[in-house]
């Protein structure tokens, strides 16, 4: 689950691909409309698409020579979810969270974070 919630934010992440993903939010597009939109070379809008639909964010359809890019709303609405998900996921039993968890517990005594709090009251 966090793998994917990873791919699709770093997918996200990119100011163009952003643009792509609201683009592709008012209707589907060819990569030659987008580009034109974007004014930018169509090798390179290119990459950006594979790279939202690696993420699983966009999804393609071919009609005759053309391939149509539109949104995967119902990934879209999934990943969310389980962003929200994982948002509630208790700390103490998320795999992978064990190490930050335990400083989690000790922040408090921690004589690192006591100093600097200490030099910024000063």
């Amino acid at each position: 689950m966090e793998k994917n919630i990873y791919k699709a934010f770093k997918a996200l992440g990119e100011p163009t691909r952003l643009k792509i993903i609201k683009m592709l939010s008012v209707q589907s597009m060819c990569v030659c409309e987008l580009s034109e939109i974007l004014d930018m070379l169509q090798p390179r809008v290119s990459q950006h698409l594979k790279i939202l639909k690696d993420a699983e964010l966009v999804k393609e359809s071919k009609e005759g020579y053309w391939v149509y890019y539109s949104l995967d709303k119902e990934r879209l609405h999934r990943l969310w979810n389980q962003f929200l998900a994982f948002l509630d996921a208790d700390l103490k039993g998320l795999e992978g969270y064990e190490e930050e968890f335990q400083r989690l517990l000790n922040i408090d005594s921690n004589e690192r974070i006591k100093d600097k709090k200490e030099k910024l009251k000063k």
